[in-house]
């Protein structure tokens, strides 16, 4: 049975042309510092979208798997890989579904990555399991994520929505004015105590917790945001 309709089909020509090949952010720069070692492993890739981290895993030497609810995504980021091959297997799959095909227990992954995917998955703790039980014991957890504390600044919407508070959890939808993609598709907020926990109780224990500070180009027009944690990335080890 195919996906259900993805909230990122309806945005993927906006998606994939905000957010080029080029990986030059804080946040997905420490996401692939943590993955490493890359070279000679295999990774999988949770909420790949057109691929942009997938194929910088596969450039930097790793057998990479891809996988994303959004059909619409997934063939940009096929349309890639059939222009310039690096041996990406892409699947389209809702990683919070009950079967889980895609999932092959006898060939374990070294590494899980996830960036800014978590708040796109209504299921987390589904999601979170996908992940558990695709890596080898030892193997690394490696997200992600809109810092949960961020309460937004200016006309760049937070982790919550203004007005309420940031232990109300669930999805909703940004109206500030520079938040462009998270007012097509919205996000879900959970606490930083949600994830932390949800990790823990898969077996994926806490190695190293990272918060990136923005780019100084970004902060230099909306100096608030320096007084604030915008990005969150986690490593996280699977256990016995």
């Amino acid at each position: 049975m195919s996906p259900r309709p993805a909230r990122y089909d309806a945005v993927a020509d906006f998606y994939t042309s905000g957010w080029p090949d080029a990986i030059d952010d804080p946040a997905s720069l420490r996401l692939l510092s943590l993955a490493e070692p890359i070279a000679g492993r295999r990774i999988l890739d949770l909420a790949c979208g057109h691929g942009r981290v997938t194929r910088e895993l596969a450039r930097r030497g790793a057998t990479v798997t891809g996988v994303d609810v959004s059909a619409a995504l997934l063939a940009v980021a096929r349309q890639a890989e059939r222009e310039s091959a690096l041996g990406i297997t892409y699947v389209h799959a809702d990683v919070t579904a009950p079967e889980r095909p895609w999932l092959l227990p006898a060939f374990p992954y070294d590494v899980v990555t996830c960036n800014f995917g978590l708040s796109d998955i209504d299921d987390l703790d589904a999601a979170v399991d996908a992940a558990a039980r695709a890596l080898r014991t030892g193997g690394t957890f490696v997200c992600s994520i809109l810092h949960p504390c961020f309460p937004g600044v200016h006309h760049v919407s937070g982790s919550w929505p203004e007005g309420g508070r940031y232990h109300d959890e669930g999805w909703w939808r940004a109206d500030g004015e520079l938040s462009s993609l998270r007012r097509r598709v919205g996000a879900n907020h959970r606490t930083l105590s949600t994830y932390l926990n949800t990790f823990r109780r898969h077996g994926l224990r806490l190695d190293v917790l990272a918060e990136p500070e923005p780019p100084e180009a970004w902060t230099a027009e909306r100096q608030d945001a320096a007084r604030h944690p915008v990005f969150l990335v986690a490593r996280c080890v699977k256990g016995e």
